[in-house]
């Protein structure tokens, strides 16, 4: 299982890097911070489904470290 396939593991206000599903064929990914967890169930095998804080939704592919986030 990736890193984003856990439910559990994906709280608000995490840096994650997700792929919209206009991306998904070409495996794209597009960072931000999760603003809603959209995945109801407790996994999901192509990742959890989230809102970024920019209004982007996609499938979590990776959790990112805190110290990535860009400096305000």
């Amino acid at each position: 299982m990736n890193l984003g396939s856990k439910r559990c593991d994906i709280k608000a206000g995490l840096q994650v890097a997700i792929v919209l599903k206009e991306d998904q064929r070409t495996g794209k990914l597009t960072t931000g911070i999760v603003k809603d967890i959209l995945t109801k169930s407790p996994s999901h095998p192509h990742g959890i489904k989230v809102r970024l804080e920019s209004g982007a939704v996609g499938r979590v592919k990776d959790i990112l470290p805190a110290d990535s986030r860009p400096q305000p």
